[in-house]
């Protein structure tokens, strides 16, 4: 029988406390948490602001002041707020992470409050290297105030003051600066980011007697006229984002708790460029690179606003992704097509001040933004064989909707398509195709269709069997000039008479030529695979206009090699008057083509001498 070992039973250990490197945390905080070592008074505000909304929660009536004096390296910022006792000093300002703000207990009040992590006090070691703060609690009367003082080295003191070190509750913060980080102690540059900070703050702030806080904010004012407010807030729009604006969009989302204005851009920019919007929660500046805070398509505005309702990252420089972001976005994201929509159907001339400058902008959210498509569909302007249309009156026009891939093939078929009653659009320009491809999803029973060879061929009347018959000879000699450069010669009688030949090809075509070219020049092992690839590719043509008077002469030649040299030269001229680009055989055509009128000119006139 085993016998079995009994093993000695360990006692539990105790649990152990993390340490904390307060360098090496203000290292982490400097360089990878926050962008810039200014935020540290944006915190010191923060925390003025929530200890006055602390104690005016007790004390209605309480003062509601945040005061700041920068003097050679070092700061002050007192404030009349709920204040500490030495328990608080222990249990919160050396507890790095911990925060009053985040209680139990106090969820209710939590939201009033700007920050919730704890760590708001540590930036302030980004610039200064000794902390010191002396607070006297309102909660507790009778309490005595009491002094905390830390050092980026990790340690602090706390002791308690003489009652007559502090007679009135509240807190006051003073910093030294850290050797280099003097000049964010300046009074200049705290003025000017106490300013850029607290501009929007609800309670009375200064720096050295200069008043910070300019409420209420622009867009909450009452002027006297809608264009007293349109110069008012253009002013603004300068002051902060150095451009005046197109036009301001209101920007009022009540449930959400949201107010502002979205600045229109008066020049043109890229939809891939990340937009950048100065986002104030509670008033205090939270960042002015909020780039999730509209939908992508709304890149042509810049907004500035105040929230209650949207969350802070931890670093307080962005914001929280989260379903309040999600459906504030929508909402602002409907205020600006709201807006859109409203100069559509009330100021036309105001719309085309902004398409004319955002147009290529608009085109490409439309193409993947159907309510956009919709709404700027009678709207924007799209070259067509009828003038400029919009795509909405376009499609009135036509039951079919014929649109070009290029520039190139537009100008080829236009004048003949308009005077064949074929309405055409130019398809060529950014984006144009795919929204004139899009315009059925937006517009049901629209139908579309691009245009080729085939289709402009077939709306050209066809010549008379016998005449045709007639021209037999000719037609072959043409035909044998150009099967060479793979294009086909077809007889058809179409107006404007001026034309005497009209040059088709379709990508197709155009593919097929590409292949043909690369098989002449690849070696014997690609040209057997690219010769596998002909198949019955289309070929180019060129349509002789039977009305034309120059072709009814051309036709009539009897001599093979003036034939060839005439139809080259219709060949090129027709090339030219579709502003293709020539390819080296092209170019070699028209050269030869030239030469030989020249020669024939010549020789006609030494033969009548």
């Amino acid at each position: 029988m085993d016998s079995q070992i009994s093993q000695p039973s360990q006692a539990p250990q105790p649990p152990h406390t993390f340490q904390v490197d307060l360098r090496g945390l203000v290292d982490l905080l400097s360089h990878h948490l926050y962008s810039s070592p200014k935020v540290y008074l944006r915190e010191l505000l923060q925390n003025a602001v929530d200890a006055i909304t602390a104690r005016r929660a007790e004390q209605p009536g309480s003062p509601a002041c945040v005061r700041l004096y920068a003097e050679g390296g070092t700061l002050r910022v007192e404030d009349s707020g709920i204040g500490l006792t030495e328990a608080d000093v222990h249990s919160l300002l050396a507890t790095i992470g911990r925060s009053s703000k985040r209680a139990e207990g106090l969820q209710e009040a939590r939201s009033d409050f700007l920050g919730q992590f704890g760590i708001g006090l540590l930036a302030c070691f980004v610039v200064a290297e000794r902390i010191r703060v002396v607070s006297l609690s309102a909660r507790t009367p009778g309490a005595a105030p009491v002094e905390w003082t830390a050092t980026d080295d990790g340690s602090y003191t706390v002791r308690s003051l003489p009652p007559d070190a502090r007679t009135e509750p509240g807190t006051t913060v003073h910093l030294v600066a850290r050797p280099g980080a003097g000049e964010w102690l300046t009074e200049e540059r705290v003025l000017a980011l106490a300013r850029d900070f607290g501009s929007l703050l609800p309670y009375d702030v200064r720096v050295g007697g200069e008043a910070v806080t300019d409420l209420p904010a622009p867009w909450d004012r009452t002027y006297p006229s809608p264009a007293t407010r349109r110069v008012a807030l253009a002013r603004h729009c300068h002051e902060l984002f150095g451009f005046t604006p197109l036009d301001a969009i209101e920007l009022n989302v009540p449930l959400a708790g949201v107010r502002g204005v979205a600045y229109v851009l008066p020049s043109a920019v890229s939809p891939a460029q990340r937009a950048s919007h100065r986002v104030h929660l509670k008033g205090m500046l939270l960042t002015e690179r909020a780039e999730q805070l509209l939908p992508d398509w709304a890149f042509f505005v810049r907004c500035v606003l105040d929230t209650d309702s949207l969350r802070p990252t931890a670093s307080r420089e962005s914001l929280y992704e989260d379903e309040t972001l999600a459906a504030v976005r929508e909402a602002l994201g409907e205020r600006i097509r709201s807006w859109l929509t409203g100069l559509a159907a009330g100021d036309p001339e105001r719309l085309a001040a902004f398409l004319s400058v955002h147009y290529l902008g608009v085109k490409s959210l439309a193409r993947h933004d159907k309510e956009m498509l919709r709404t700027m569909l009678p709207w924007l302007p799209f070259e067509t064989t009828d003038g400029r249309l919009s795509l909405e009156e376009f499609a009135q026009r036509h039951p079919v909707v014929h649109f070009t891939r290029s520039v190139e093939e537009y100008r080829q078929v236009a004048p003949i398509a308009s005077a064949q009653g074929v309405g055409v659009i130019n398809g060529g320009y950014t984006y144009d195709s795919e929204l004139v491809e899009a315009l059925p999803s937006v517009r049901p029973g629209t139908v579309v269709a691009e245009l080729d060879a085939d289709t402009v061929t077939a709306h050209l009347d066809a010549v008379d069997p016998a005449e045709e018959l007639a021209l037999a000879g000719f037609l072959a000699a043409a035909r044998a000039t150009l099967d060479p450069l793979g294009c086909d010669i077809v007889l058809r009688s179409f107006h404007p008479l001026s034309v005497p030949a009209l040059h088709l090809d379709d990508r197709a075509a155009r593919h097929e030529q590409a292949r043909a070219e690369a098989e002449e020049q690849a070696d014997d092992l690609w040209a057997g695979i690219l010769g596998s690839l002909r198949g019955s590719a289309p070929r180019a043509r060129l349509v002789l206009n039977h009305l034309n008077p120059l072709i009814r002469r051309i036709s009539s030649l009897q001599d093979p090699e003036l034939i060839g040299t005439a139809t080259e030269s219709l060949y090129g001229q027709a090339l030219l008057m579709a502003q293709r680009p020539l390819r080296p055989a092209d170019s070699a055509l028209l050269n030869r083509a030239f030469i030989g009128l020249l020669e024939w000119a010549t020789h006609s006139e030494d033969g009548q001498r």
